[in-house]
């Protein structure tokens, strides 16, 4: 359960065609359930559009991760519409969608007013390839999937080598974490960067598997 100090918060997040799956649904229905207002939005689109997504997994058997088609995330907010000003802070999912929103100018000159303002940023795996090129990391300790590392040290940033793909890093109002391996530290960091707190750690609960999630689990 979370509280948070000066009443209800509102956060953005920024999608894009072919984002993580579990980077973009995981934090978006995880902050709602913490009583969050998230409003999602892509540039180009508007609400009630959808961004289709991207599954990456890694066997560890494998040079690099493997990548399948996700879920329609619907999109709540119009992008032309957002107002910075209005929102607490800002969740940058991974997957391809980094690559081309990097060279977005209108994604730039918003991760930079956040950034600017002191708001808070929760970036992962591959988004910090956006805060990279909003020039947003330099001098500040930063995280990512591996093959991120090259461009977040040209940006000045200060690598962190993740020692696990759950690794996240906090540095001023940024947040940064290497995969969705991380989600439960990253959402915590970000609910508490916005003054929330959690409570109830001290609960147990069972979580029942069918054949076909346990044997997928079991090939990765």
């Amino acid at each position: 359960m979370a509280n948070s100090k000066g009443g209800k918060r509102s956060v953005l997040l920024l999608c894009g065609d072919y984002m993580e799956d579990y980077e973009a649904m995981v934090p978006f229905q995880a902050l709602l359930a913490f009583g969050v207002s998230v409003d999602a939005a892509c540039p180009g689109k508007k609400s009630g559009d959808v961004c289709p997504t991207a599954v990456h997994q890694s066997t560890g058997h494998q040079q690099t991760y493997s990548e399948t088609r996700g879920h329609n995330f619907a999109l709540n907010a119009t992008f032309d519409e957002i107002d910075p000003t209005k929102y607490d802070g800002l969740v940058i999912p991974g997957g391809r969608a980094p690559e081309y929103l990097a060279m977005n100018d209108s994604v730039i000159d918003l991760v930079r007013k956040f950034s600017n303002s002191g708001k808070t940023i929760a970036s992962i795996c591959h988004g910090q390839l956006i805060l990279a090129a909003a020039d947003v990391v330099k001098g500040r300790k930063c995280t990512a999937y591996p093959p991120v590392k090259p461009v977040l040290i040209a940006a000045g940033a200060s690598w962190i080598e993740p020692e696990t793909m759950a690794a996240c890093v906090v540095d001023g109002n940024i947040i940064t974490g290497a995969t969705y391996e991380g989600h439960p530290e990253f959402i915590r960091l970000f609910l508490k960067a916005l003054g929330g707190t959690i409570t109830g750690s001290d609960k147990r609960i069972l979580f029942l598997c069918g054949v076909s999630f346990c044997f997928q689990n079991l090939l990765e």
